[in-house]
């Protein structure tokens, strides 16, 4: 079948759902199907100092697909002082859709988050009379349709008409549904995925052992969100402790800046090294030089960092919040501490480190798991026969009319953090 996936970040822009999508549109092409992507991205200096920016690079989109890049002009209103445009980038990626749809006709339309991207696959799907599908990945659950009543509106009517709702994990799903008061129902449940042939252990299925000092590893988006403050006063407990740790925070992200003064004002640049932005190609790399890997994240929907740590080898130090505390069952195959507890943090992560048989263990249950339930061959499945069921089906789609704007949400401020 011919697919349009209507991504809302890819490569350059350092994020899960670059890698999300990455994997899924290879996986599609490999078993028959023609894809085009639509990504969105930005172009000016403060985009891409977050995320990193710009077009899709020709050698980081798989052979096969074609790409329509569509710079988020509406965003970057941002840069002149303006507030967000997202209904003008909506208008455009819906336009941009429909105009790919007459030149050559697709059979479903796919959009990687609610809104903005879901907003604008449902209208251009209404007008093409196509099928369509919605992903809700992370912020689009947590965060939008918190902010204003304009992008509450909006997301509970995608959350309303998407014909299907993939989503990420059972606890996700039932937040998104109780916030915004829809049937959890509404939700087709397929789990995040990893590439299994690219994050492998080091020796084979080996545990990596644990060095004097034990290295962190903290590697994904540089946000205060994900826990990494709470991460760095763990160290320093740790330290005070006499616990000998290094940690390596490789990543990105709004608070980038914020993490560098955190780690001078704990005195711990001695302890932690930054490595800044790491290719999604060489994050495999990463992964080897660590020996526990930290996620003391706030909320996710699924989290690919997680997953591909599991499929690396390295034992898991995370947080019993949504969408982590459905692929990391305590003391099987990870290890799960309250959010938001830089002590319970510290004291999980050396519970990791003075316990070998708890290390071998949880190591060895989460390679399994990886490999029989989030690995990209068997998640694509599930999300190809998603098409095939809304191509039977052929719901229609209503209409779905822009409320009026409120000025004062605070992502028309800040729309990376949407």
């Amino acid at each position: 079948m011919r697919v349009c996936f209507v991504s809302r970040r890819y490569w350059p822009a350092v994020s899960g759902m670059s890698a999300y999508a990455e994997n899924l549109l290879r996986h599609l092409v490999r078993v028959g199907h023609e894809v085009t992507m639509v990504s969105q991205y930005r172009g000016d200096e403060a985009g891409r100092a977050v995320y990193g920016g710009g077009p899709p690079p020709a050698d980081r989109v798989p052979d096969g697909v074609q790409v329509v890049a569509l710079e988020a002009l509406g965003e970057q209103a941002v840069g002149r002082g303006e507030r967000a445009d997202f209904e003008g980038d909506v208008d455009a990626m819906t336009r941009t859709v429909l105009d790919l749809h007459e030149k050559e006709p697709f059979d479903v339309l796919h959009a990687q988050y609610a809104y903005p991207n879901g907003l604008a696959v449902l209208r251009a799907a209404r007008e093409a009379g196509l099928p369509a599908v919605v992903s809700v990945q992370g912020g689009d659950g947590h965060w939008v349709g918190t902010c204003c009543a304009t992008h509450r509106d909006l997301v509970r009517a995608v959350f309303a008409h998407a014909p299907a709702l993939l989503i990420g994990s059972p606890s996700f799903a039932a937040e998104v549904a109780q916030r915004h008061g829809i049937d959890v129902g509404r939700f087709t449940l397929v789990p995040g995925a990893t590439d299994a042939e690219r994050f492998t252990p080091v020796d084979g299925e080996s545990v990596a052992p644990v060095g004097d000092p034990a290295v962190l590893l903290y590697h994904g988006r540089v946000d205060a969100r994900k826990g990494v403050l709470d991460l760095l006063q763990a160290v320093r407990l740790l330290r005070d402790d006499d616990v000998p740790v290094r940690l390596l925070v490789s990543g990105i992200g709004p608070d980038t800046d914020l993490v560098a003064r955190t780690v001078d004002e704990l005195g711990l640049r001695a302890d932690v090294e930054l490595l800044g932005a790491v290719p999604y190609e060489r994050a495999h790399e990463v992964y080897r030089r660590g020996e526990v890997f930290v996620s003391p994240t706030y909320a996710e929907g699924f989290s690919n960092t997680i997953l591909e740590a599991m499929a690396s080898g390295l034992p898991v130090v995370s947080t019993d919040v949504v969408g982590v505390r459905d692929c990391v069952r305590p003391d099987d195959n990870g290890v799960l501490v309250p959010p938001a507890d830089p002590p319970a943090l510290a004291a999980g992560i050396r519970r990791v480190l003075d316990d070998d048989a708890l290390r071998r263990r949880i190591v060895a249950q989460a390679h399994s798991d990886v490999h029989r339930l989030w690995s990209w061959p068997v998640v694509a499945g599930r999300i190809t026969d998603v098409y095939d069921a809304v191509l039977a089906d052929r719901a229609e789609i209503p209409e779905i009319p822009d409320p009026p704007v409120d000025p004062d949400c605070r992502f028309r401020a800040a729309p990376h953090l949407l």
